[in-house]
This record gives structure tokens, C-alpha cells and sequence, in this order.
């Protein structure tokens, strides 16, 4: 028997696929557990309706997702953090949950902390390359920063000293 499968079904396929199975498991499991639909006219019809709208969000949505990751490459964000003093150790952890709140509140872009590509919790300061499932098919990398205020006040300094050579450096340039 032709079903159509109402929810992804483990060992038999995806939401959405049409599917052969034997008349008793469609009768007497699938159908009551509403996890699929005899595959007849105005069934199929629905469906093929179906699949050309989620063709469509789908497409809309790796788009968006590509925009997103063109935005998220090669950021650097920072998020800071208290330490013992004299040390690196933080006072708790930075967890994916900071890192999506971090990304929201930088980019605007909302992200889903179970995509976020932390393999523990950070528990230290320093730098991290960070990866982001955006969408099934894109991927954005990103540099993390965990800092302390007074690494934060010393990278700003390092920041602003670089502008400075670098404008001194274009100034000369041009007077040559």
C-alpha cells in the first residue's frame, strides 16, 4: 500500500515522502498514529501543493541564511566576562546561549543556540573560532573574544594605536 508520510517515521523515511508498506502496518500503526495517509487523488494533490510551497521557503530561506552568513564571516564579536584575579578562569562559562544572544545583539540575526558549534562550555579567556549551522547546506565562521575589561581596554588601545600608525603611514605616502 501507497502512503504518504504525515511526520518523519524512523527506518521508513521523511515527512512528506511517499512510501509502500505492508497493509497491516499502515492500518494497524501508521494510520492511528496519524503518521500517514492513504496516497490516493486528492491526497497526492495536497501533497505535491505541499512540497512546491516548502520548495519555495525553502529556497527564500537559503537566501536568507547565505545573507546571514555573509554578515556572521570572519566578525569577531566579544563578550565579557569576570575572572579570579590573576587568572583566565572565568566565574561560570560562556555557553551557546551567550554566543546567540551575543550574535542577536550585534547583527540583528536570530540564531538557534543548539546550531552554535561550542563542543564544551568556554571556561577560559582567549580567542575562539566559532561555527554556525545556519542552514543545512551554509556554514559561517566567526573569531570569538572572551575577555576581562582590562583585556578589553588593552585591545582597544592596541586598536586605536594601529589606526594611528596606519594613518601616519598613508600620510606619509602620500607626501613622498
Amino acid at each position: 500500500m501507497k502512503v504518504i508520510l504525515t511526520r518523519d517515521v524512523p527506518k521508513l523515511g521523511q515527512d512528506g515522502d511517499i512510501v509502500n508498506v505492508a497493509d497491516g502496518y499502515a492500518r494497524n500503526y501508521l494510520f492511528p498514529r496519524r503518521l500517514a495517509v492513504l496516497a490516493h487523488g486528492a491526497a497526492l494533490k495536497q501533497h505535491q501543493a505541499r512540497l512546491a510551497r516548502e520548495k519555495e521557503r525553502g529556497a527564500q530561506a537559503l537566501e536568507e541564511a547565505k545573507r546571514q552568513a555573509e554578515k556572521l564571516n570572519g566578525a569577531e564579536l566579544e563578550i565579557i566576562v569576570k575572572t579570579s584575579p590573576n587568572s583566565t578562569r572565568l566565574f561560570g562559562s560562556v555557553t551557546e546561549a551567550d554566543v546567540a544572544e551575543q550574535i542577536q545583539q550585534k547583527f540583528g540575526i536570530t540564531v538557534d543556540k543548539r546550531k552554535i558549534g561550542l563542543v564544551d562550555p568556554i571556561r577560559t579567556t582567549g580567542r575562539y573560532e566559532i561555527g554556525v549551522r545556519l542552514h543545512p547546506e551554509v556554514r559561517a565562521q566567526f573569531v570569538l573574544y572572551v575577555l576581562t575589561e582590562e583585556q578589553r581596554a588593552e585591545r582597544e588601545k592596541e586598536r586605536q594605536a594601529a589606526a594611528s600608525g596606519e594613518t601616519a603611514n598613508a600620510e606619509t605616502a602620500a607626501a613622498n
